[in-house]
């Protein structure tokens, strides 16, 4: 039996009701249950328990079998001499503290309910043929506790990508500016070429670009050399020689390193092509010194779109490689992809910085990603299936939070949803 079962048992009390015994046949009374640790030590931290009439307060230890006490080494560990009360599935052995008392072990197996133990198993054996496990259920979910989960995955989703963000201001010594160019570039290389454009943008200090954004030419030769797309020392485009040679000529100025790495253009559709990204970078930055500023006091979706609404430079309206002309085409950024920054550059940006300042942050953020539209992938569309349609991007972004971190992993007595779908009628 998996732990994840006991911790809901005891978390949601589910044994007070019945008379509990020890294995050493002592009477036990659950007043209090405590908090769930979800760091090392103990399980359950402060829990208040009456073993034969003591009253005692301290911390509960969880395992599948008593055995894995030794298995674990708890007996040599300090942190565990204030265990109170050791809560199992089987009791198969004597558990002693490091000072040689016994511990008090209660079985758990001895006193759940058959409908209890029902559902658990129906709901684990269920992630071996279907979507989610919940999917045949997720319908019977009370609306009220489902929104509710939903914000608190969205705020979930939002502290992991600040993990990113909060390392990027350590480096650059808080250095805002800085960290938004690198989350930007991470988005601007989108799925294929994200973590190559964020590795070379935190390469590149950032004052360099400061200085070469009233110079548009200087800004390109710049970003398209240090991301890799100079390369190409045969080329007789006049347009390249011509970025190529700034390039020379700012790496000797600035003391630059030389680039030996490239992005990817396989599989890529043409706007995607990391020239066109590149090029709709440097037109986001060219005359820009307070792009951060500008950015992080946004109140609508609007005001965002008219700063990010750039397009490329006039080559590359008429090509989307050096050298090959094409059909001339307006490349601006599509709202579609302005939905992405805003989800995954943005809005984590500005959660970390409200919360650095000291500013509220959830109902605006909460309320902004509202009106973004629903992000479009197989995660997605699988909860449209099952009767979960998502209708905007905070919603898209809790979905794929509860799938990556609860679904996949198979936490189900961890998510909201599960937890009332084993409490029903019980």
């Amino acid at each position: 039996m998996r732990e994840d079962l006991l911790y809901f048992i005891w978390k949601h009390n589910k044994l007070s009701a019945k008379p509990l015994y020890t294995g050493n046949n002592e009477t036990v009374s659950i007043k209090s249950t405590g908090f769930q640790n979800m760091l090392a030590g103990p399980d359950f931290f402060n829990a208040q328990v009456e073993i034969d009439g003591q009253l005692w307060a301290g911390n509960v230890e969880m395992h599948s079998k008593s055995s894995d006490w030794y298995v674990h080494h708890h007996e040599t560990d300090e942190n565990y001499n204030n265990v109170i009360l050791h809560v199992v599935w089987e009791d198969d052995i004597a558990v002693f503290r490091k000072d040689g008392s016994r511990i008090p072990t209660l079985e758990v197996m001895r006193y759940v309910p058959t409908e209890l133990l029902g559902r658990y198993r129906n709901l684990i054996e269920n992630s071996r043929s279907t979507f989610v496990n919940c999917e045949k259920d997720l319908k019977d979910v009370d609306a009220f506790i489902l929104e509710n989960w939903l914000q608190r995955l969205f705020i979930e989703r939002l502290e992991n990508k600040s993990k990113l963000i909060l390392q990027l201001l350590e480096t650059s010594k808080n250095d805002w500016e800085a960290v938004l160019f690198m989350v930007l570039a991470k988005s601007f290389g989108s799925k294929v070429n994200g973590t190559y454009f964020l590795d070379r943008a935190k390469q590149l200090d950032f004052s360099v670009v400061r200085k070469t954004t009233n110079e548009p030419l200087q800004l390109e030769a710049l970003l398209f050399g240090h991301f890799g797309l100079l390369h190409a020392d045969d080329c007789t485009d006049s347009y390249y020689r011509e970025l190529n040679k700034e390039y020379g000529y700012l790496k000797q100025k600035f003391d630059l390193e030389d680039t030996f790495t490239k992005p990817e253009f396989y599989g890529l559709r043409p706007l995607n092509f990391p020239t066109i990204r590149v090029s709709q970078l440097t037109s986001l930055y060219s005359g820009n010194h307070n792009l951060f500023s500008n950015l992080i006091d946004f109140t609508t979706l609007e005001d965002i779109y008219q700063t990010l609404e750039v397009s490329t430079g006039r080559y590359w309206e008429e090509h989307y490689t050096f050298g090959k002309p094409s059909k001339k085409r307006d490349k601006k950024l599509s709202r579609n992809f302005i939905d992405l920054i805003i989800i995954n550059a943005l809005v984590p940006l500005k959660f970390c910085y409200s919360k650095y300042v000291g500013r509220q942050w959830d109902e605006e953020l909460i309320g902004l990603m509202s009106h973004v539209a629903a992000e479009k992938n197989s995660v997605i569309q699988n909860f449209g299936k099952i009767g979960s349609k998502a209708t905007n991007a905070m919603e898209t972004q809790a979905q794929l939070e509860l799938y990556n971190n609860y679904c996949t992993k198979n936490k189900c007595m961890q998510c909201a949803i599960g937890a009332q779908l084993l409490n029903r009628n019980l």
